[in-house]
């Protein structure tokens, strides 16, 4: 695997090393040496899969609050998406900066989502599936979000909105919920 840091302190693209021959391919997603070398978190509490039916969805802006926060490890495995992850970590010089990272069973590339950021995406191609690697379990009195069109994050989605959750479309603004925020993101407690 290569992995690649993002201008995001923590957060890395993973790009796979296929091995070809007349068969297909073999590639390793995922080694817990390789991981912990990046200093990265290696529990996997659950995992799950995502399909989406047409292009233009959207899902997230979706985070979990410490003591719960969730390292994630997401990929396309078949289709497209458009993945942006935002800093939510009060005490980074990157505090509420994105980054934005195609993903696609082309590229076969995953995108490792650190505690404490916030991660959604919308979906480029029709019959879309995601596959999630998350190191905590989900626990909904933690959950949080924030809107996907919340004028500060300034974030750029590729397509029109066809589809999104009504829960997603509901999240407070950024200006709303960041003093709560910076509370329960803080290490210092």
């Amino acid at each position: 695997m290569i992995f690649t840091e993002t201008k995001l302190k923590g957060a890395f693209t993973v790009d796979i090393e296929r091995r070809e021959d007349s068969r297909g391919f073999f590639a390793r997603i995922f080694c817990q040496r390789e991981f912990e070398a990046h200093g990265l978190k290696t529990v996997i509490a659950q995992a799950g899969i995502a399909f989406n039916r047409q292009k233009g969805i959207l899902r997230g802006m979706h985070f979990q609050f410490p003591p719960t926060a969730e390292a994630k490890l997401v990929r396309a495995t078949r289709g497209a998406i458009l993945d942006i992850i935002v800093d939510l970590r009060p005490e980074s010089p990157t505090y509420l900066e994105h980054v934005a990272v195609e993903l696609s069973e082309d590229n076969g590339r995953a995108l490792y989502v650190p505690e404490r950021f916030a991660h959604g995406y919308q979906v480029l191609l029709d019959e879309t599936e995601m596959l999630y690697q998350v190191g905590e379990f989900y626990t909904p009195e933690c959950e949080g979000g924030l809107l996907y069109n919340d004028p500060r994050l300034a974030l750029k989605w590729p397509l029109p909105v066809t589809v999104m959750s009504e829960k997603d479309q509901a999240w407070k603004s950024l200006d709303q919920q960041e003093l709560a925020i910076r509370q329960r993101m803080s290490l210092r407690k």
